[in-house]
């Protein structure tokens, strides 16, 4: 049976998931790419970027496993733009259509939750956006229609990821936490007070620093 699953989620030790500021530049804000050095380091991080080489320990067999069986993804408007409000018209030409370029790295119809429902975007290499104004259960329902038999991934930003865990409709949740301080932005914790007696939890330590924390739901 398909999954709802968070892959590759990065926070910092004290849990945050975004910095503050985020912008069109930078768009995890004042953490900049800090979170997410340790994928990048990785082969599958390096071939995200169109580059080769790469590490292959530990990282690298968590890091590739973001590709496994997902045929659907759901994230936040945050994630996708960073601003509030209600769409700009700049014209078809002018189209914000998120950081990832014309061919987005998810190959699927991504679910993007918004109070201001738009017109889906198609990009290369099977990429769709549907803007969607949804609360967490009808957009998995609508997820999970698009990804048929396979997973159904949690993308973020953390807002998102929270409010999936909070009405307890993720399976499966790899967080990856990071050794640096943020002291600022959006947390992942807030309000999830004894998550961990839903879940079953395991830690693998590497050495590059970072804990690959791997949340399991208990049946």
């Amino acid at each position: 049976m398909s999954q709802v699953v968070v892959h590759n989620f990065s926070i910092s030790l004290d849990g945050f998931g975004t910095g503050e500021g985020l912008s069109f530049e930078d768009p995890f804000g004042h953490a900049g790419e800090r979170l997410h050095e340790w994928m990048f380091a990785t082969r599958f991080g390096r071939r995200m970027l169109g580059e080769s080489g790469g590490s292959n320990g530990v990282d690298e067999s968590f890091a590739r496993r973001h590709e496994d069986g997902v045929g659907a993804e759901i994230m936040g408007r945050g994630k996708f733009w960073p601003l509030t409000g209600p769409w700009p018209d700049l014209g078809t030409e002018q189209e914000w259509r998120g950081w990832w370029g014309p061919n987005p790295p998810f190959h699927t119809p991504v679910f993007v939750l918004t109070h201001h429902p738009r017109p889906s975007i198609e990009m290369e290499g099977g990429t769709v956006f549907h803007f969607v104004d949804a609360p967490p259960a009808e957009a998995l329902a609508l997820a999970r229609e698009a990804a048929g038999d396979l997973d159904v991934r949690v993308g973020g930003g953390p807002t998102t990821v929270r409010d999936f865990l909070g009405a307890g409709l993720i399976d499966v949740m790899h967080v990856v936490q990071v050794p640096i301080v943020l002291g600022r932005g959006v947390r992942l914790w807030d309000g999830l007070e004894s998550l961990e007696e839903r879940y079953d939890l395991e830690a693998v330590s590497s050495p590059t620093g970072v804990v690959h924390l791997t949340f399991t739901r208990r049946v």
